[in-house]
């Protein structure tokens, strides 16, 4: 079991896969308590599909480098996460209808310049599903910048963003600049998205951002014990994740969601057997409390 576990460890491409995902992991998880509170889980998943159109013009500009890639990718995110909420502030459209459109159209721009893309199949096949197991040096510390200045907000402006995720007539009665604090959240998880697009890969990202969130939601119902929680989950499926890729010979991003998803499984069985037997528990004492009467 010991050589087991210290076996990847001694590749350098596990140990920045290992720190690449524990460091995705903390920053989509904390920030995914704010989209499981909001109901912006939606949100998260067309915005990581809207961004294929910059993947798209960064490979072909960049000829296959990485770098471009990134670039365009957070450029073409914020652009996308701004578009959504000028078209659902701006005009009578609902915003899950402005979400679809957006992601709709996007995603089929990105997939018509993708199929100008010959040689597309191995190069951009893991930024739709994730290579982890491939993140570089300069990958790790764009994860680290942008993931640090993602948290760093998210703690400047914990208050703010915590009123206006429970208790949005309150946010208008303490005057709170709503409107741009809802801007800074989407163009937050936009970033967290492109931080993370090597790490699970666009079809994948969302889970990220919610699975672990959700489980967190489901121990706890105080929100810095729900991010730590979900941070602390996120991470350990990273590194288990990459555990059973390099020994099961699995995609990385899938089986880092995989166990996100299986540890949700298991905490909401648990949580429904407890639920079950406390109300099997409560009916037996109300039959004998009636038989009885009380003492």
């Amino acid at each position: 079991m010991i050589e087991m576990i210290l076996a990847p460890l001694g590749h350098a491409f596990m140990l920045r896969g290992f720190l690449a995902a524990v460091m995705v992991g903390t920053v989509c998880a904390v920030l995914g308590t704010y989209v499981v509170l909001r109901g912006m889980a939606f949100f998260g998943d067309a915005l990581a599909h809207a961004i294929l159109p910059g993947v798209a013009i960064g490979y072909l500009v960049g000829g296959g480098a990485r770098g471009p890639l990134f670039w365009w990718a957070l450029v073409t995110a914020i652009f996308s996460a701004l578009g959504i909420g000028a078209i659902s502030r701006a005009t009578k459209v609902k915003e899950d209808t402005a979400i679809g459109i957006v992601f709709a159209g996007m995603f089929a721009l990105g997939v018509a310049l993708i199929s100008t893309v010959r040689s597309y199949t191995a190069d951009l096949a893991h930024f739709l599903f994730g290579d982890v197991l491939g993140v570089r040096s300069e990958d790790i510390w764009l994860i680290a910048i942008f993931g640090g200045l993602i948290l760093v907000l998210i703690i400047a402006f914990y208050k703010e963003f915590l009123v206006l995720s429970f208790d949005p007539l309150l946010a208008e009665t303490l005057r709170l600049p709503a409107q741009l604090l809802d801007y800074l959240l989407i163009i937050l998880i936009a970033v967290a998205i492109v931080v993370s697009l090597q790490t699970v890969g666009i079809a994948l990202m969302v889970a990220m951002l919610v699975t672990p969130a959700a489980t967190a939601s489901l121990l706890t119902k105080r929100l810095p014990v729900m991010m730590v929680l979900a941070a602390v989950i996120a991470s350990f499926s990273g590194v288990v994740g990459l555990y059973l890729s390099y020994y099961m010979n699995i995609a990385s991003g899938a089986a880092v969601v995989l166990v996100c998803t299986a540890l949700f499984g298991v905490v909401w069985s648990v949580q429904e057997v407890r639920r079950v037997v406390a109300f099997l528990h409560r009916d037996t004492r109300s039959d004998y409390t009636e038989m009885h009467g009380d003492f």
